[in-house]
């Protein structure tokens, strides 16, 4: 038994030895760099707008929405909801179209700086549609290193409108705009504003003293002024507010040292039955795709989402007569500014629709 003892426990430790398992290897997890930075070029914005041009088809052509959206932003992205919506709602295809060859303005932008962006001039036309080719301006934006080109703009520029001389460089770059450049008549942030206030108050309006009178300027005050009285005649009371959307702008130089201005405003109506026993408010036409046909309160709600590009003039010099000489126009004007006197700021291109609309319920008195 003293000799047969240390045996067994030999034995033992060595079949201890022998069922231990191998040591794992240690997991590797492949590690992947970030995605370099792109420079923008001349030659990347006309790579981003023919595949935008290519995606924008494949999805209209599918009637696919979810599609369409993945390649837009911003502004852009609500416009386009609302119409795959209310194309559904008519049972009509969503329209397609057919683009020409763009001129394309793009900034000379640091190579890590987001977002990036450029904007594309380019003559469209509604595929199976004879004389629809118009003009329209179109902003494209890269957000981040690791997202794609989406569109976040597109306006329609006005039949008798030029689009002004984008001022470009030997190696076909654009000049942005600051924020607040005092070159121009209006700061490019102060643009919006004006034109807010402007379609709000009317031509006497300070602020048109310094933008054009025209259809979506002091045309809109008029439009909204005639749309209340008839309310008031319906026993109804209807209430336009023009405000700045959280989307970005686009700002370029000009030629003649003016800008380019590409951007966005909301248009919010309340059209509400002024007494208990008024009838109560219909849906406008043009929301009808929004709503399920019922006013549940007394009261319908609506937000516009709207488009323009606007030609900003430079700032009047010591010695400028602030008028056209020699019977020369302001670039991207039809008329050389002369109506209403003095060098101003005009509209030369606008886009929108209703994208938001509710009819919410009347509120419980305490």
């Amino acid at each position: 038994m003293a000799v047969a003892l240390p045996l067994v426990l030999a034995l033992a430790a060595a079949g201890c030895v022998g069922d231990r398992p191998d040591a794992r290897p240690t997991a590797t997890v492949p590690t992947t760099s970030p995605p370099e930075p792109v420079p923008l070029t001349p030659q990347v914005a006309e790579r981003a707008f023919r595949t935008y041009v290519t995606d924008e088809d494949v999805a209209r052509a599918a009637g696919d929405e979810r599609l369409a959206l993945t390649w837009t932003s911003d502004g852009q992205a609500q416009l386009t909801a609302a119409e795959f919506r209310e194309a559904a709602y008519d049972g009509d295809p969503v329209r397609r179209f057919v683009y020409g060859d763009p001129e394309l303005y793009v900034p000379k932008l640091k190579d890590d700086a987001y977002p990036q962006w450029f904007v594309a001039s380019v003559d469209r036309s509604v595929l199976g549609e004879r004389k629809s080719k118009r003009k329209v301006l179109m902003a494209f934006v890269l957000r981040s290193v690791s997202d794609h080109w989406k569109l976040a703009f597109a306006t329609v520029v006005h039949r008798k409108a030029k689009v002004p001389d984008v001022a470009v460089d030997d190696e076909g770059y654009a000049e942005p705009l600051s924020t607040d450049d005092t070159s121009l008549l209006i700061r490019p942030r102060d643009v919006i504003g004006i034109h807010a206030t402007v379609a709000a108050e009317g031509g006497r309006s300070v602020a048109a003293k310094v933008i054009k009178s025209s259809a979506v300027t002091t045309g809109f005050y008029k439009d909204a002024k005639r749309a209340k009285k008839k309310a008031k005649e319906d026993d109804l009371t209807l209430q336009t507010v023009y405000t700045a959307t959280p989307f970005p702008y686009f700002a370029l130089r000009t030629e003649d040292g003016g800008g380019l201005i590409v951007y966005s405003m909301f248009r919010s109506t309340s059209l509400t039955s002024e007494g208990a026993d008024a009838p109560k408010p219909e849906i406008p036409e043009e929301a009808e795709h929004l709503l399920d046909g019922t006013v549940e309160g007394n009261k319908v709600d609506t937000t516009a989402t709207l488009h323009f590009a606007a030609y900003d003039p430079p700032r009047k010099r010591d010695g400028d007569e602030g008028e056209e000489k020699d019977g020369k126009k302001d670039a991207g004007d039809e008329d050389g500014g002369k109506k209403g006197g003095g060098r101003k700021a005009h509209v030369i291109a606008d886009e929108g629709a209703i994208t938001k609309a509710s009819t919410p319920p009347l509120e419980k008195q305490p």
